[in-house]
């Protein structure tokens, strides 16, 4: 099994930045992709961004130029640098795992950006 726990939502204004952090535990395997991705209300989940186990990056056409996914593998752990927030971008910001036996979502971090 593999386990996620994210980290470092909270309230920003616009402009401002913040740093969401996803902790990976269990069973996880040298290849695999990791993601962000966020629902905002009443909307559907969408993809921000993915990284893989080599480091290939993709992002969302909304956060280009803006965002960056980075990951440490001798920790498990993934990371999303948010620049230049903007109202838009407030949602629930979910973290995924992946690999070619499992798919692992984790419980959600809220991002609002508002003044």
């Amino acid at each position: 099994q593999v386990q996620l726990v994210e980290s470092g939502g909270g309230l920003v204004q616009p402009g401002g930045s913040l740093r969401l952090s996803c902790a990976a535990s269990g069973s996880i395997r040298s290849i695999n992709s990791m993601s962000w991705y966020r629902q905002a209300p009443n909307k559907g989940r969408e993809l921000v961004a993915s990284i893989t186990s080599d480091g290939r990056t993709n992002y969302g056409d909304s956060v280009k130029g803006r965002f960056t996914i980075s990951r440490d593998n001798a920790k498990n752990s993934m990371y999303l640098q948010m620049n230049s927030l903007k109202p838009e971008d407030t949602a629930v910001y979910y973290c995924n795992y992946y690999d070619s036996y499992v798919q692992k979502w984790g419980q959600g971090t809220q991002v609002t950006v508002s003044s």
